[in-house]
Formats: structure tokens, C-alpha cells, sequence
């Protein structure tokens, strides 16, 4: 579609014009402050129709803005068959808005609401990349902080582009960062009896000979936990099976962290090295000599910051102690297994601003979120 400010928003075409589309950020973003590209394999993996699990159970289309022959910014829109099902209008997502023109956001945004509109989408919400298990949100705060793998990275002019176009705030995700030392132990610190008095509670690690069976306890677990809850989408067997994979290389037993109620699985929580820590100096495509780089250090393990990507404690436990005590003792855990990994930092993310309870247990030890992330959505008529 054309439009009198020289500006078109047409279609991804071709394996070309996907390439162009999935490397796009990092050539509009470059030299922006506090921006650091990720490696462009890790969002091919993300954004591919031939290597994505969302593209098992959902659809989409990808738009780039152009000017005078130039890219400007891009947008998805996409259909998840799983979120159809769910009860209240017919929702759609729009992700991967990326800019840094603003004025080109509501041409964008048009395109992805059509294509949707077409479809018999009644609302329309997002960013999301593909859908609520992948990348959330609008960076509203934290544009300066290090650079976390998963998270996505924007100016601050996108969030205001969108309230002008007539989309409204839905929900924030906020991201804290929890250090690993002793002063974060001591904020953290539980009574030494307390898994005895809440029953027979053990914790134990990935089992590398039985990935697949502990990637489904990881699903069931986290499905379990969320379901129901604003956003989410349940995860599919594939899904974390290939998440698990990509991990292999850098993936070492204490980063699952499963904890048992009398032999049965309870809670569960994954913790993902940070991949900026090993990639951030040599750009999104890396040179031979920096591949090699890259190799070295993911072979020594060279990271010091991760995130907690999956973290859910199982519904039958609600209205009791171990509810509220499940993920006191994971973080503890991980606290207890920052001793025998590297991290010094450890990010937990996506944490819904109205989920009060994961956020006070939180704050306990990192008092104020360090980035912020806002979900926006529009009713279409």
C-alpha cells in the first residue's frame, strides 16, 4: 500500500526480503546508546517459518516500511490456532515492530490490522515475537542496561507512536535483577528446617541423559502453572524440546532447577546463560575469526549474567504454604547454585505488574524493577 508521505508498507517476499527482515533492528538501531545487536542466528531461529515452533500451530505475515527504496521499519501479524480457542474476542498479535522513524509506526500498524481484520480478528494485541513465549513487549524503561538474551530492545519512541495510533496499555512486564553474592543470600535467607516442615522437599538438576523426559516435566509443570493467566500460551512438547536444543551447547545440569514434593514434580524453573556476555563485541554476523571467538568462549562457559526464562509452581498447590514457599526455595536454589556457576547476575523477567504475590517474594531481594515492558491492544471494529 502506498501512501502520499513517500512511505509504502508492502509484504515480505522471498527468502531475501526475509533475511533483510530478521537482520532489519540492527541496521536501524546501530549506534543507537545502549543498543547491542543479537547474533542474527538467534532471531532466524526465532522468526523462520522453517525452524519456528510457533509456525506448528500458528500463521503469519511480515511487513516492511520502505522510502525511496530504503527499509525503515518492519511488523509481524500472526494467528495462534491455541489463543483462538480461548474464551472473549478473537485475538490477533502484531510483533517485531521495529523503527526509528515513529511516523511510520501507524502505516505499520495498519498493514498488520488489515491482514488481521481479513482474518476475523476482533482485537489485536502486542508486540509479541511470535506469541507470549517468545519476545513481549515495548522496552518502556532499561534502554541502558545490559543487554538480556530474549529481551527485546527499543527507542522510547515507539511506546508513544502506539498510544497515537490509538492503542492502549493492556499490562507491563517488569524484569528484575537479583545478584548472586551473599548480601542477595542473606535477603533471601530461610529458616534451615523449612523444607523438613513443609514435607519431603528435594530440589535436583537437568538430567543429561534424560533431556526429554525433563523438558516434558518442564512443559506440564509450566503449562500447569500459567494457564489461565493474562497472555499466556501453552507451551507445545516441540516447543521445548527445540528450545532445549538450541540450549545444548551452552546447557549444564544446574541451570533446571526441579524441585519434588514427596517424589512427585512441583516447581520448576530454567535458567538461560546470557548470550550478550559472549556475542555483545562482535556484532549481529560475526566474522570467521569472530565465530571462532564465539566458539571458545561458549566452550569455557564465559558468562556472567543469565535469566530465568520458565518459572511455574503446580495449581494443586494453591491456598497452601508450599504455594508460597515453592518459589522462595527455588531462587534459593539458585542462589545455593550460583556457587557452582558463573553467574553473577541473575535476571528474573516477564513478571506481570498485577501478579502481586511472584512480586513482593521478588522485591524481597531486588526492590524495584530494572526494565519495564508494556503490552499494548486495540478493539477492532
Amino acid at each position: 500500500m502506498s501512501f502520499p508521505t513517500q512511505i509504502t508498507v508492502s509484504p515480505v517476499s522471498g527468502s531475501r526480503q526475509l533475511a533483510l527482515f530478521i537482520k532489519l533492528p540492527r541496521m536501524l538501531y546501530d549506534g543507537l546508546p545502549g543498543y547491542v545487536p543479537p547474533l542474527d542466528m538467534e532471531e532466524r531461529d526465532m522468526l523462520s517459518p522453517r525452524k519456528a515452533p510457533f509456525f506448528e500451530h500458528g500463521f503469519a505475515c511480515y511487513f516492511l516500511a520502505w522510502r525511496n527504496g530504503k527499509p525503515i521499519g518492519r511488523i509481524s501479524a500472526q494467528i495462534d490456532s491455541f489463543v483462538l480457542h480461548q474464551p472473549g474476542p478473537r485475538t490477533g498479535f502484531f510483533g517485531a515492530l521495529d523503527t526509528t522513524e515513529p511516523k511510520c509506526i501507524p502505516l505499520l500498524l495498519d498493514a498488520a490490522t488489515v491482514w488481521l481484520k481479513k482474518r476475523g480478528i476482533e482485537r489485536i494485541r502486542g508486540p509479541w515475537t511470535l506469541n507470549s513465549n517468545g519476545q513481549s513487549g515495548v522496552m518502556i524503561e532499561g534502554q541502558n542496561e545490559i543487554p538480556m538474551i530474549g529481551t527485546p530492545w527499543h527507542p522510547a519512541t515507539i511506546a508513544p507512536a502506539l498510544e497515537q495510533a490509538g492503542f492502549h496499555k493492556a499490562v507491563d512486564l517488569l524484569s528484575y535483577r537479583m545478584e548472586t553474592g551473599p548480601q542477595a543470600e542473606q535477603a533471601n535467607q530461610i529458616p534451615a528446617n523449612l523444607r523438613q516442615r513443609l514435607g519431603n522437599i528435594t530440589m535436583r538438576g537437568l538430567r543429561l541423559k534424560h533431556v526429554d523426559k525433563d523438558a516434558e516435566i518442564l512443559r506440564e509443570i509450566y503449562n500447569d502453572a500459567w494457564d489461565g493467566t493474562w497472555g499466556n500460551v501453552p507451551l507445545t512438547s516441540n516447543e521445548v524440546q527445540s528450545l532445549l536444543k538450541a540450549l545444548k551447547p551452552i546447557l549444564r545440569p544446574a541451570q533446571y532447577v526441579l524441585a519434588e514434593v514427596e517424589g512427585e514434580p512441583a516447581a520448576i524453573a530454567l535458567v538461560v546463560p546470557n548470550m550478550f556476555d559472549v556475542s555483545k563485541d562482535l556484532g549481529g554476523a560475526p566474522t570467521p575469526l569472530g565465530w571462532l571467538k564465539l566458539g571458545s568462549r561458549i566452550l569455557k562457559h564465559d558468562f556472567h549474567s543469565a535469566r530465568v526464562v520458565l518459572l511455574g509452581v503446580r495449581k494443586k498447590y494453591l491456598g497452601t504454604a508450599l504455594r508460597a514457599m515453592l518459589p522462595v526455595l527455588i531462587i534459593d536454589e539458585l542462589m545455593q547454585r550460583g556457587h557452582e556457576l558463573p553467574y553473577r547476575t541473575i535476571e528474573l523477567g516477564w513478571v506481570l505488574e498485577t501478579h502481586e504475590g511472584l512480586r513482593k517474594l521478588i522485591e524481597r531481594i531486588a526492590p524495584t524493577p530494572y526494565k519495564r515492558h508494556r503490552m499494548f491492544e486495540k478493539i477492532l471494529d
